[in-house]
């Protein structure tokens, strides 16, 4: 099972970006395909805020708009919320351990923890910073 993060779902929404089209067809491919596939909930929350933030975009995506966005997406039949449950605290914990993650990076650990206590073993995103975590493997955006 494949999680996607947050950059992909900005390059996504936001048409400007360069990687708006890979980024918009591999949303398009997980949710017609059979194939289950997650959206961790620090996902959608970053999400959210990164694309209503007026200092990153001019002009910011109207909060309706963001998150028409994501229940868009969680509509698909084979998309999972991840949640965090009763496992997360001590695989949050093993996790901020494995990538000796502080301060910004303590966001990618809860990512990454919550994926593995959903059984996601892979997670699409070009940041280069979940490398840092072996217990998941990155999978970057095609060009």
């Amino acid at each position: 099972m494949i999680a996607v993060d947050t950059n992909i779902l900005v390059y996504a929404h936001r048409r400007e970006m360069a990687q708006h089209e890979a980024a918009s067809a591999a949303l398009v491919e997980l949710a017609e395909g059979r194939e289950p596939w997650g959206v961790p909930l620090w996902v959608v929350t970053e999400f959210l805020r990164v694309v209503t933030h007026p200092r990153i975009f001019n002009p910011p995506s109207p909060m309706a708009d963001a998150q028409v966005v994501v229940e868009a997406l969680l509509d698909s039949p084979t998309a999972q919320l991840l949640l965090p449950g009763a496992r997360h605290r001590p695989l949050l914990a093993a996790t901020i351990a494995e990538g000796a993650a502080t301060g910004n990076l303590v966001l990618d650990a809860a990512i990454v923890a919550v994926c593995r206590e959903h059984g996601v073993s892979r997670l699409l995103t070009n940041d280069l910073d979940f490398r840092r975590f072996p217990s998941i493997e990155v999978v970057p955006l095609a060009a």
